[in-house]
């Protein structure tokens, strides 16, 4: 049996090249940042949306919180029994 080189200093030398190059001075692989940028016409229709909701839906949510922390808040079944209808049926 023939063996061509055997002592491949060659290939492990290559792979500690790369292996150096990944890893920064601090000890660390550099990693890239990730970034989000939303349009100023995507946050000026939020905040459009935001306002117009903002009075009425505060008020709603607060009186919900009232009514549960009272022990009076109650669902009809019928609207439940509605719900799980139209949810079953669309499966």
């Amino acid at each position: 049996m023939r063996i061509n080189e055997p002592n491949r200093v060659g290939m492990i030398n290559a792979y500690n090249k790369t292996a150096n190059n990944q890893v920064s001075k601090s000890g660390k692989i550099p990693m890239g940042k990730d970034e989000v940028n939303i349009s100023t016409e995507a946050l000026e229709m939020q905040r459009q949306i935001e306002d117009a909701n903002a009075p009425q839906r505060r008020e709603k949510v607060e009186q919900l919180k009232k009514q549960v922390e009272e022990g009076t808040y109650r669902v009809p079944s019928e609207r439940i029994a509605d719900k799980l209808l139209s949810f079953w049926k669309k499966q």
